[in-house]
């Protein structure tokens, strides 16, 4: 049966575009399904998105020829303190400090902004033959059957395919569409988040904050800059947001500090909520999902991206070996390859940030005590340090060969 795709792909962020990519290597086509339009892809203007890419994910975007043209815009991460803190008082004694030079491979990520990694998969999407890039497009319908898999779009264009991935998100149609459930809470928190521009050089460190109302993140972007993630509770987060800009600012330096200089924001202003949710399935007949569309987590340790170009790296690998031996790589036997290998590596992660946000986002006097405490103890131990880091790195567990660097 003839097909305009091998893969369906809904969802044009950043992880469907690096999966049609990853895909193309290995001589397997795709349809991009993008609900928004080209041209608000392709902006250049700054809006303070940016991302922390881990090593492993740095090498993925080399294996697929981007890393070179990136590389010029991103922040390499030195070192990383993390410490308890409240408003105004400054870092607690204790803390933890991961420095890059404990291993042998480099730094252990970068900061990238998201006008440049989405630019540059758009650019090798549209130059690329294997790929049909579809912007301002949304999908109605979708069904399986043994010949196949099929889209219908909003302007009423079908298109087929062998097989379905859902990349669209947390609140994904796709898993909706296929009768996906999902697990998940809220955590009564939301995420602030903006870029500042500051006084004093950042020296390529990243520092977190583990305030009484949630996380404060100050990672370091190329310049005397740095992308601020910072977690409030949902009614506290919504009075900040609606603030001016100097008003907002007044409440970011106390839980900021004084150690970067004087600071002033440099982009737009975002908030969104936080919570986990987890498909209760990452597969189904003729049918994926992945990064967000399969996991949702909190940002605490950053990994969100890294987490779904795992997922990106994991299935590619599945269909391209499947599709090497001759197997219809569509089937669900198939598929379950890919579900086994990443159902454990986001359940981890899923309860490791979840315990995290729940043992560090309050002031208990006892708890702030024990984990000063404990983190005293992991700084006193490099072993166990260089290990925290070469997870931090993604270089831990079964890691796909894209994101060792190697080819498909």
């Amino acid at each position: 049966m003839t097909h305009d795709a091998d893969v369906l792909i809904v969802g044009g962020g950043l992880n469907g575009p690096a999966l049609a990519l990853s895909l193309a290597t290995a001589g397997i086509s795709s349809a991009v399904i993008d609900a928004l339009p080209e041209d608000t892809r392709e902006s250049d203007t700054f809006d303070g998105r940016s991302y922390a890419l881990a090593l492993a994910s740095v090498r993925m975007l080399s294996a697929l020829g981007l890393w070179d043209g990136l590389e010029d815009h991103a922040q390499p991460i030195l070192e990383i303190k993390a410490s308890d803190g409240r408003p105004g008082e400054g870092p607690a004694p204790f803390f933890l400090h991961f420095d890059h030079a404990e291993i042998e491979e480099g730094p252990m990520g970068h900061m990238i902004e998201d006008r440049y990694l989405r630019r540059a998969l758009l650019g090798a999407m549209d130059a690329n033959p294997q790929i049909t890039h579809m912007p301002d497009s949304m999908v109605t319908a979708q069904e399986v059957d043994t010949t196949g898999a099929r889209l219908t779009l909003a302007d009423g264009r079908a298109l087929s395919g062998q097989i379905i991935v859902g990349a669209d998100g947390r609140r994904s149609g796709t898993a909706e569409r296929a009768g996906i459930k999902r697990t998940g809470w809220d955590y009564g928190q939301t995420a602030l988040v903006c870029a500042i521009g500051h006084e004093l050089p950042h020296n390529g460190i990243a520092h977190q904050f583990f305030m009484p109302a949630g996380p404060l993140a100050i990672l370091p972007l190329p310049g005397n800059r740095c992308s601020i993630v910072w977690s409030e509770t949902h009614a506290r987060a919504a009075e900040i947001q609606a603030l001016d800009d100097a008003a907002y600012l007044d409440v970011l330096r106390p839980r900021f500090g004084d150690f970067l200089g004087d600071i002033h924001l440099a982009g737009k202003r975002f908030t969104y909520p936080l919570n986990l949710t987890i498909a209760n399935a990452f597969v189904a007949e003729r049918l994926a999902l992945i990064g967000d569309a399969a996991h949702g987590v909190h940002p605490i340790a950053g990994q969100g991206l890294n987490l779904g170009l795992r997922d990106v790296g994991a299935l590619a690998e599945v269909l391209a070996d499947a599709k090497r031996r001759g197997e219809d790589f569509a089937r669900l036997d198939v598929l379950e390859r890919y579900q086994s290998w990443r159902r454990f590596d986001t359940a981890a992660m899923a309860v490791a940030t979840d315990a995290f946000n729940k043992l560090f986002s309050n002031d208990n006097p006892i708890l702030r005590v024990a984990r000063d405490i404990g983190m005293g103890a992991v700084q006193s131990m490099p072993g166990l340090r260089r290990r925290f880091i070469r997870e931090a790195a993604g270089l831990t567990g079964d890691v796909p060969r894209l994101l060792q660097g190697r080819p498909l």
